[in-house]
């Protein structure tokens, strides 16, 4: 494949960083820059290892849409046997778009609307993860008014603290915003067993993304089975599926990747015991080091003591530098050996419209591509129009073959929804 694998999908070949066996330069000539460039081989070996992990009980993988929602990226999963975890009716559209049926779906999230549930069980999907009470008895009202039963999974939150790199990361901490409750997650599953038009299927949870402490997992899916134990003595019979959520860590530098193994060894036995299905909710674990934002230098400039390496990509195409302070590696698509101290910085209008700040870097100059890395999870998925900015193009890669998946906005596309002349309407 090339000359050394930098990480998975990416390679040095002929002097050059490449996707597979594409050169990046090659993909930059033909759909500009910047742009989002994903291996769909590297997407392929994170979901065989996983399901591979996963192998000794019943299992499914729901890929977490909001990673990366791209229709090929989907339909490349859906053809790996993945069913999704949808949070929105937006992204149930794309789903069912890419030829995922009801059965493939579940559906997370704290605020959906009426109108979303309606479209979720017109579409029969497999689970709605249910985060609180009131959100319990909308549903109860929604699918006997259609005249259906609902399958209800609920997500409870453990109330595991985790250490993430962001506190924004963190989803299953006592008194945060997801989930039910641990203390009056048993009230609300009895509930569900007595409204009409339910039926309820599963527990959920999700403690976190960019999770590296292992044991957490096992402490959430304990706190799980304790509620699971104490409704089926109860005479609750229904439960089927056990979902522990997605959050498995991905290196974006140096650090080693997640020990797959351990990972099993803190689930497994627990999940097999139950007798349950289990159902896993990996994003970034699959997207997220199988993607590139792909960009061009535009200008070298000193101000004071600093040096910027300016690029014609911004934080509207890559807000987690700004929004997380995450760390993206930068590489010079053709190698250098001279290096610099740079802040690596876009053309937004924002004093956080930055890639790397202070970061040793190659020492580029105007016309090079850089390759921002480990962003095929909450890259273009997060992107805006700020500044006015089109939002960029995406392309797939597979073996030797690319191909343009998302076209690069245009300035009419920009204004395609609005009118400078409105139709005033009175009270």
């Amino acid at each position: 494949m090339g000359e050394g694998v930098l990480t998975p999908g990416f390679v040095i070949q002929d002097g050059a960083l490449a996707c597979e066996d594409v050169p990046l330069e090659r993909i930059a000539d033909a759909a500009g820059t910047p742009v989002y460039v994903y291996s769909a081989g590297a997407i392929r070996e994170q979901y065989r290892l996983l399901s591979r992990a996963l192998a000794p009980v019943t299992h499914r993988i729901h890929y977490s849409v909001k990673a990366n929602s791209n229709l090929a990226v989907l339909r490349l999963l859906r053809g790996l046997g993945a069913g999704v975890d949808i949070v929105s009716g937006g992204e149930l559209y794309r789903a069912l778009l890419a030829g995922f049926t009801g059965r493939d779906i579940v559906f997370s999230g704290v605020g959906k609307t009426e109108q979303e549930l309606r479209e979720a069980l017109a579409a029969r999907i497999l689970l709605v993860n249910v985060e609180s009470v009131p959100e319990l008895e909308l549903l109860s009202r929604v699918a006997a008014d259609m005249g259906v039963v609902a399958p209800v999974a609920l997500r409870v939150n453990p109330e595991v603290t985790v250490d993430t790199p962001h506190r924004y990361t963190r989803t299953g901490e006592r008194g945060l915003k997801f989930g039910i409750p641990f203390a009056d997650a048993e009230d609300a599953a009895r509930l569900a067993t007595t409204l009409p038009a339910l039926r309820l299927d599963g527990l959920d949870m999700h403690i976190g993304s960019q999770v590296v402490q292992l044991t957490a997992y096992q402490q959430g899916l304990r706190r799980l089975l304790e509620l699971y134990d104490v409704l089926r003595s109860s005479g609750v019979e229904s439960i089927r599926y056990l979902d522990i959520g997605g959050g498995l860590a991905v290196p974006y530098d140096h650090e080693a990747p997640i020990d797959l193994n351990a990972y099993a060894g803190e689930v497994l036995p627990l999940a097999t015991r139950s007798g349950l299905t289990l159902f896993v909710e990996p994003g970034r674990f699959l997207v997220g080091n199988a993607g590139v934002l792909l960009t061009r230098v535009l200008y070298r400039k000193r101000s004071g003591d600093r040096e910027y390496v300016i690029t014609d990509a911004g934080m509207n195409d890559l807000l987690r530098p700004s929004h997380y302070n995450a760390f993206h590696r930068i590489d010079a698509v053709r190698p250098h050996t001279a290096r610099i101290i740079a802040d690596i910085v876009g053309p937004v209008c924002e004093s956080g419209d930055f890639f790397a700040l202070g970061r040793d870097v190659e020492n580029v100059v105007a016309g090079e591509l850089l390759a921002i890395r480990s962003a095929g999870a909450y890259g273009f998925s997060m992107a805006s129009n700020y500044n006015s900015r089109p939002r960029t193009a995406e392309v797939l890669v597979d073996g030797n073959r690319f191909a343009v998946v998302t076209e690069r906005e245009r300035y009419e596309d920009l204004v395609r929804q609005e009118t400078a002349d409105p139709h005033w309407r009175t009270a």
